[in-house]
């Protein structure tokens, strides 16, 4: 294969990929708002009590390893080492599947514990049937990695869309299935993570149909009897020390969400509410999709400059370094603000057209704050990866989690004898305590690291100011809009819908607007994204546009 036919494949492949993991990271929004539907909030609460189990474990055993074993594979087919390509795959083959079944036991097994520390014994059987997908993850991760180090994304984009599918069909199905023949709520949630199992298992026998044809093979069998460079227990190492720093980065999440599922509903019932501690779980659980939703396409923003900036560090280019990074984390900060702030304005009626009623709009409301400080922190931790310092943000990580461990069970217990709305909120404030120190402590070591400065004017005061604008103006016209569109005899959910998606676009109107008119983002920040470089010439017509940006 010719360099132009391999440098198009790859280009290819890469769309591909990156359509599909979009794809995939919508699909897994959103099927919660069926799955609400069909079950309640106790079955909601059910199924998120368990999942960040899985997904803490599943990061722990694949995260980083696709990307690694690509890495080490890429170099053995660059010096033309077919078979050691093919054995660097066999080895973390075996060591992936030993991992998965490790987890496996330690999840299947411990289930009961488990259930108990939670506080509901009945989580045991959802526990159980969520722990079978690690038998089959890992090593699907094993083989993405294998196709990805010889360029070919397309495997990998196959699978986890087809995986993703047939994961949200055996979580709708198995759901209506448990209700329908009056299972409850507890069998549909461990049908529900039974679709892990179901849509990996598709996964992989994408991947080993791909495998089946990998037209390595038959050059690597010419080649087994050249001796082994490496034995299996340095390429494991060698695996490790690529995957484990990535693995730990990618835990912010889960390990945030565990923290919700070890405390929520053990305080709630030490406050005396466990005949509704499930119930206000479960409406708690609703904003996590709504949050990750609304900091998808900040996070995807900024961390398109990250590999620039790795770039620059390797070349020693220490101005580059410091505008890039400044360029990265003010752009999550224009998008971060506004998408916290007006997702707190109408998640009144967000909640209520994914969900049905607006029950908890106010704990969600405070919830959505997280997003500028959960964006924020994968910026920094990303740059600070890029630029070699892989454990700080670790590090930073274990220090926030465990303020919003502390602050949940403080904040929950104090708020609770409110009522269980109160209770809830405490979690999310804890929630967004937890990503700001975190945050914090990214941002000054980044600042310590590059010497890079922060004009608080154009960092802070700015957006902040035009995502206040928005907000104030979102806000009116919602209170008119919703007065109206209840007058028309219009159902709350529908009026809701109506709502959502006006302020929406109206919100992001008037925010561009008021961004650009206070220069926040000048001519300078749009001709550097090719994507909105076209805006220029518009912008400039309206005098909409400033040439700089103040220090």
């Amino acid at each position: 294969m010719n360099t132009v036919t391999s440098h198009k494949r790859f280009l290819q492949g890469a769309a591909i990929l990156a359509a599909a993991s979009l794809i995939s990271k919508i699909l897994g929004v959103f099927y919660r708002v069926p799955y609400k539907a069909i079950t309640g909030d106790v079955g909601l609460y059910a199924y998120a009590q368990v999942y960040p189990i899985y997904s803490t474990l599943l990061i722990l055993a694949t995260a980083g390893f696709p990307i690694a074993v690509s890495k080490i594979v890429a170099e053995k087919l660059a010096v033309g080492d077919v078979a050691g390509a093919r054995r660097v795959f066999h080895v973390a083959a075996a060591f992936l599947s030993a991992t998965g079944v490790a987890c496996f036991a330690l999840l299947f097994f411990g289930a009961p514990l488990i259930a108990a520390l939670m506080g509901d014994p009945q989580l045991t059987m959802p526990i159980r049937m969520v722990s079978t997908a690690l038998l089959v993850v890992p090593v699907m991760a094993a083989i993405r990695g294998y196709f990805q180090g010889q360029q070919n994304m397309m495997p990998t984009g196959v699978s986890q869309v087809l995986e993703q599918l047939v994961r949200i069909a055996t979580i709708l199905v198995l759901a209506i299935w448990a209700m329908e023949t009056g299972r409850g709520v507890y069998a549909a949630a461990s049908g529900a993570l039974f679709g892990s199992f179901t849509g990996a298992l598709a996964g992989l026998a994408v991947m080993l149909v791909y495998l089946r044809h990998d037209e390595l093979r038959p050059l690597a069998d010419r080649a087994a009897s050249a001796p082994a460079v490496e034995p299996p227990g340095a390429l494991i190492k060698k695996i490790l020390a690529l995957s484990l720093p990535i693995a730990l980065g990618s835990l912010i999440l889960p390990l945030m969400q565990l923290a919700d599922s070890f405390t929520v509903k053990n305080v709630l019932d030490g406050a005396g509410l466990a005949d509704v501690s499930g119930v206000w779980k479960g409406v708690y659980d609703r904003g996590q999709p709504l949050v990750q939703f609304s900091s998808f396409f900040a996070a995807a923003l900024s961390l398109a400059l990250v590999p620039s900036i790795a770039e620059a560090n390797a070349r020693d280019l220490r101005g580059t370094i410091q505008h890039r990074t400044e360029l990265a984390v003010r752009m999550t900060v224009i998008v971060g603000w506004p998408a916290s702030l007006g997702l707190a304005v109408i998640m009144e009626p967000v909640n209520t057209m994914l969900y049905g009623d607006p029950t908890g709009s106010f704990a969600l409301a405070v919830l959505a704050f997280s997003t500028l400080f959960a964006t924020l922190n994968v910026t920094a931790a990303s740059i600070l990866q890029g630029l070699g310092e892989v454990m700080v943000p670790v590090r930073n990580l274990i220090i926030g989690v465990a303020v919003k461990l502390v602050l949940n069970v403080v904040l929950i217990a104090a708020l609770s004898p409110s009522g269980p709305a109160y209770g809830i909120a405490g979690a999310s404030l804890a929630t967004v305590i937890g990503y700001a120190v975190a945050m914090f402590l990214n941002l000054r070591v980044l600042r310590a690291r590059t010497g890079v400065r922060f004009a608080r004017r154009t960092l802070v005061v700015k957006p902040l100011l035009a995502s206040l604008v928005m907000a104030g103006v979102v806000y009116g016209a919602y209170l008119a809009l919703h007065r109206a569109l209840l007058s028309c005899d219009l159902t709350l959910r529908a009026a809701s819908i109506v709502e959502s998606l006006l302020l929406t676009a109206l919100g992001a109107v008037v925010y561009g607007a008021a961004v650009l008119r206070l220069g926040a983002v000048s001519r300078r920040d749009l001709e550097m994204v090719p994507k909105t470089r076209r805006l220029v010439p518009v912008l400039e017509r309206l005098g909409m546009l400033k040439e700089g940006r103040e220090a």
